[in-house]
């Protein structure tokens, strides 16, 4: 398994990092928190998990060893696979989850996409005596970073991802605008989505 990895970004995406290692390119997995915080040309390492399918092989990168650690045990949920575990992970922090599982706080986790109702009591319940305390006030003001459900919706969010990727503020803004008004009918989709499109719609440009 490979537990971790440093290494020179070679270009990121909305949800993906190319990392060279040893003058080989490997696609990383990730957050659109973890993408924006990063850039090309700056030397990372990552904590990583590696999905192994029958027709794939998925590597998943964290810039923290406990968000790393999260993602692994949620999967350990029936039903819950590395896809909902990165959602939630890009909705909160790995604290932030402690907290929302330590308080039984089902109302925070189904604000995760492919979370329900019944997910988040099982995630709960499960969950309970696994992923431990959270390590700071972390239920304090807990704020999700998903669609629809921060105080600004995903604008503010794809307006700093852009940022870091190194666009200006104004060339955010402008591409920001233009998305609002090309997808009227997304104003709750999911931050990854609208990045990913936004992104789609510059490189057009």
């Amino acid at each position: 398994m490979i537990a971790s990895l440093s290494g020179t970004v070679m270009n990121t995406g909305a949800d993906r990092l190319v990392i060279e290692v040893g003058g080989v390119g490997l696609a990383v997995t990730t957050t659109p928190a973890t993408c924006a915080a990063v850039g090309a040309g700056q030397h990372v390492s990552l904590a990583t998990s590696l999905i192994v399918r029958e027709d794939s092989l998925t590597l998943f990168g964290f810039l923290e060893a406990s968000d790393r650690d999260v993602f692994e045990i949620l999967q350990s949920v029936s039903g819950f696979g590395p896809r909902i575990a990165l959602a939630a992970l890009s909705a909160y922090t790995a604290d932030q989850l402690r907290a929302i599982v330590a308080t039984g706080d089902e109302t925070a986790l189904t604000k995760v996409s492919g979370i329900g109702k019944k997910g988040a009591q099982r995630l709960i319940l499960e969950l309970a005596d696994k992923l431990g305390p959270p390590t700071s006030d972390a239920s304090s003001g807990i704020q999700p970073t998903v669609p629809g459900v921060g105080r600004d919706g995903w604008q503010t969010q794809v307006r700093d991802a852009l940022a870091g990727l190194g666009w200006s503020n104004r060339e955010a803004e402008e591409a920001v605008t233009v998305a609002q008004a090309q997808y009227p009918d997304k104003a709750d989709a999911p931050v990854s989505e609208m990045l990913a499109l936004v992104l789609r719609g510059m490189s057009q440009r």
